[in-house]
């Protein structure tokens, strides 16, 4: 990282990860071979892998099966905080420090009114991009909190009522990582592998999530300054991708794409190509 980014801003390079992407395949057998992979799956394999390693926790204490109907009593804030610590029991790193945050996911029986609460522990957040002609990662974050209905096979069942009904679903966040990351749902699930290639607007310097916290959630400013993008260029099959990111000391920007690396001007890092973002928590 030194070589890369020497403190003086001139003569910034690249690095050939070529020992390092022959690491990953010894254990990862999938990413063998030129064929395109997905920046996003491959940054959770290496992050989760990198937690794993580094692990404060060596041996996994007993734990009890968790006693639902007790939690559902209890006061959410409680919960959260009862949730948080059960992982962290099983999963302690510093990179879990870093990367993980919570999601609140709130069920409402639309027949009986009860409201459930889970927490779930996050690496990342994948947010949807609303068919729109102009978007901004705002509408993709209304989009991703946004009420849905679970009706028909989706029907859950009610811990009030105890009979499976209709319900209404949103996610909330509980807890803010250190370090945010963003991946856009640019790819459809589909066979047809087709490619959203909506331009969507973020914000270099001051992205504010505290809108998106849960209604119990303690962390009451939630702010971010983008130092990276994963762009990608071309469809599922056939693809390149590059990288805008911010000096570390200095502040400048720059265009990594393979081996050519030049200086850009901040707002070149904002582009339709962008696939995942990659902010750190201001206060």
């Amino acid at each position: 990282m030194r070589q890369m980014w020497p403190s003086t801003g001139t003569n910034v390079g690249y690095i050939s990860p070529q020992r390092f992407r022959s690491q990953i395949q010894r254990f990862a057998p999938r990413f063998v071979g030129n064929s395109q992979q997905d920046a996003q799956e491959f940054l959770r394999y290496l992050v989760q892998g990198l937690h794993e390693d580094v692990n404060r926790v060596t041996h996994r204490p007993p734990t009890e099966p968790p006693d639902y109907d007790k939690e559902d009593k209890m006061p959410v804030i409680k919960k959260a905080e009862l949730y948080w610590q059960r992982y962290k029991l099983i999963d302690d790193s510093l990179i879990s420090d870093l990367f993980m945050g919570q999601l609140m996911s709130t069920l409402e029986c639309l027949k009986c009114g009860h409201q459930s609460t889970t927490f779930d522990p996050f690496w990342d957040l994948s947010l949807p991009i609303p068919p729109m002609n102009k978007v901004d990662i705002e509408d993709c974050f209304n989009h991703f909190t946004s009420n849905e209905i679970l009706g028909g096979s989706e029907q859950p069942t009610c811990s009030g009522c105890k009979l499976r009904q209709p319900c209404r679903k949103r996610f909330s966040i509980q807890r803010f990582p250190k370090i945010l990351v963003i991946h856009f749902k640019r790819f459809s699930g589909d066979r047809s592998g087709s490619k959203i290639s909506t331009f969507i607007d973020y914000p270099i310097e001051d992205l504010d999530l505290t809108q998106y916290a849960s209604h119990c959630s303690s962390e009451m400013n939630a702010r971010y300054q983008l130092y990276a993008v994963s762009n990608h260029i071309g469809d599922v099959f056939l693809g390149h991708y590059t990288a805008c990111c911010r000096h570390p000391m200095l502040k400048s920007w720059y265009l990594f794409n393979d081996q050519i690396v030049k200086q850009i001007d901040p707002r070149d890092a904002v582009s339709a190509q962008a696939y995942v973002l990659f902010y750190h928590r201001i206060h």
